[in-house]
């Protein structure tokens, strides 16, 4: 079944690939795509989000949301297991992610990711964190949403990591909220480890499985925001992971 499955989405992913990425590309290079907007959506914004969708539709999952995003300078914090996250978030709303600088050597998904406003960070280089937290720093000051997997790193799908305080500075510095976002797939969040990574599997590894994987559910839940306060960055991190962790245990 799973190679039928594949057979059947190749031609639609053919479809997705080959007619409407050129159309996104030509308005993400298109100058005036951020400037040219409608019901509080600019162009670069939509065409982000429904080609997103439209993958989505590719590998066979139903987007359902709940809750609504605030608009805006807004620190985005969503937990984390597969590359696939990053177009379930985006087919709800285009936000700039910061991302680990391999994504950007990723095929397709690194060159979109760099078209649509991604902040690269090279892990464990002081100089790459001061830079990325700049950018997101100027971007939340000029009323731009960032998103942020604050766990640094896709996870197993069995639990949730530790959510690292520092991300969320540039919103204490901006004076913004930061809002969590749950992204749980399956019904009840029963495929989270399936969409996961698997132990040493490669973006492509990754890509291929889930096209011949069943259709199936994937939920994006915007929660409570968490205010910035002078308790600071941890009492933030804090709260928004208590608050995706509810939203994935229901």
């Amino acid at each position: 079944m799973r190679a039928l499955r594949t057979l059947w989405r190749l031609p639609f992913l053919a479809v997705h690939l080959g007619v409407f990425l050129p159309m996104l590309v030509a308005v993400l290079v298109f100058p005036g795509s951020r400037r040219w907007a409608w019901n509080g959506e600019c162009l670069h914004g939509r065409m982000i989000r429904r080609w997103s969708a439209g993958l989505m539709r590719v590998f066979g999952f139903t987007v359902k949301r709940t809750g609504t995003p605030l608009p805006g300078a807004v620190l985005f914090v969503a937990n984390h297991v597969s590359w696939i996250d990053i177009e379930l978030f985006h087919s709800q709303l285009w936000a700039g992610f910061v991302s680990k600088a391999e994504v950007e050597k990723w095929p397709l998904v690194g060159w979109l990711a760099s078209l649509g406003g991604t902040i690269y960070h090279h892990r464990g280089s002081q100089d790459s964190l001061h830079g990325v937290m700049h950018q997101m720093v100027l971007r939340l000051e000029e009323g731009r949403p960032v998103a942020v997997f604050p766990e640094g790193r896709t996870t197993s799908g069995e639990g949730l990591g530790v959510f690292h305080a520092r991300i969320f500075q540039p919103a204490v510095l901006a004076n913004v909220p930061a809002q969590p976002v749950a992204l749980r797939y399956g019904a009840g969040g029963d495929a989270q480890t399936i969409v996961a990574f698997a132990p040493n599997e490669t973006f492509m590894g990754n890509f291929v499985r889930l096209l011949g994987e069943p259709s199936r559910v994937a939920e994006v839940h915007f929660l409570e925001p968490v205010s910035p306060s002078e308790d600071g960055r941890r009492r933030m991190a804090d709260a928004c992971r208590e608050r995706i962790a509810a939203a994935l245990a229901r």
